[in-house]
């Protein structure tokens, strides 16, 4: 298993921080890592995600939502080919701080293939990770 984990202080409330976090119809207008995300905000349902780690081609994929927690967690598991080759379990946990909202924002890989890759292989997604907890954090503040 890999596991890419990153954190950021923004200077507003958790209910905040996820009014934006879960308005998926806006991520083109803001986000440059998840540019778009359409389905229900519901576990057990089916997303349609699109991701683009900087310096790479994008990439779209299905996952199933596990956890929607408003104003705390929201976790998703999706699989590249088929479950087992290349998995993914995506997390933003929201932590409410004096001043504002800690954000825990990150996933861990499982499957054959994470095992045979190098570390450096990551490095593009957790780009992408920070760069999105960046924008979030200005869009939120704005």
């Amino acid at each position: 298993m890999k596991t890419i984990a990153t954190t950021l202080h923004i200077a507003a409330a958790p209910e905040r921080v996820w009014a934006v976090l879960t308005d998926f119809a806006r991520y083109p207008d803001w986000n440059p890592f998840i540019r778009s995300i359409d389905g229900p905000l519901e576990a057990g349902g089916r997303l349609a995600v699109e991701i683009c780690p900087p310096g790479q081609k994008g990439m779209r994929f299905r996952p199933r939502v596990l956890a929607v927690e408003p104003a705390r967690a929201l976790r998703w598991k999706g699989s590249v080919l088929i479950p087992g080759i290349f998995d993914g379990e995506h997390v933003f946990r929201l932590e409410p701080r004096e001043g504002g909202t800690l954000l825990h924002h990150g996933e861990t890989f499982s499957g054959v293939l994470p095992a045979l890759m190098p570390a450096r292989s990551f490095a593009p997604v957790e780009a992408g990770f920070r760069s999105m907890n960046e924008a979030l954090a200005r869009r939120v503040c704005a």
